[in-house]
């Protein structure tokens, strides 16, 4: 099998910027959780933009086993180098982000793993929702979706995997003493993958 490198690496740099997008985003949640959560429009809108490759923003519109394997072996990891590279940010800054990092995780941990997967559909349902109206147009009708789904997800507290990677790893010490975290992100991402394909599913 011949390998499209082109390909691959403008899928792993979209991946990469996506992940940038949002830990920026992120970052804006965490210095000011209320405004932040308008403010986290910013990463999904860019991302839109961009057309760059954000994990809840392929799963839903996967059409074969090739596209889901693109999804984890790239676009997952791509958005989690992404979301890295704005975490190491963070330590040139005074705001207390690291704090309220941790304070995220502790939510997820209270929660549990069975909790983070099950809440992570309802954060699945509102992106693919969002971008696939987004996708039909550039006119402001086609974004409104998008500029609700977003405060909408984050005042639930629907887990959002990606969103999560730049917590977990802006809060890099506190997950060294809570290996429960990994099983609450890995079944975010599952959550996640469920509710990005329900929009699909139920117009079959």
């Amino acid at each position: 099998m011949t390998i499209d490198w082109k390909t691959l690496r403008q899928t792993t740099l979209k991946a990469i910027f996506a992940g940038i997008c949002i830990g920026i985003a992120g970052w804006g949640f965490l210095v000011d959780k209320t405004l932040g959560m308008f403010l986290f429009i910013f990463g999904l809108a860019t991302v839109v933009s961009y057309e760059a490759k954000l994990y809840t923003g392929v799963s839903g519109f996967c059409q074969n086993w090739s596209d889901i394997k693109q999804l984890l072996a790239i676009i997952l990891p791509g958005n989690i180098i992404g979301c890295l590279l704005v975490a190491l940010m963070t330590h040139f800054t005074s705001l207390p982000v690291h704090e309220a990092a941790q304070t995220v995780l502790s939510s997820r941990l209270a929660s549990g793993p069975l909790a983070c997967g099950i809440l992570g559909i309802g954060c699945g349902i509102l992106m693919t929702s969002a971008v696939a109206f987004a996708k039909k147009g550039k006119d402001f009708g086609h974004w409104v979706p998008l500029l609700f789904a977003v405060p909408l997800f984050i005042h639930c507290g629907f887990p959002h995997c990606i969103a999560d990677a730049f917590y977990y790893l802006t809060a890099a010490d506190f997950i060294l003493e809570q290996p429960q975290v990994l099983w609450c992100y890995l079944l975010t991402v599952v959550g996640n993958f469920i509710g990005c394909n329900i929009p699909r599913i139920a117009s079959i």
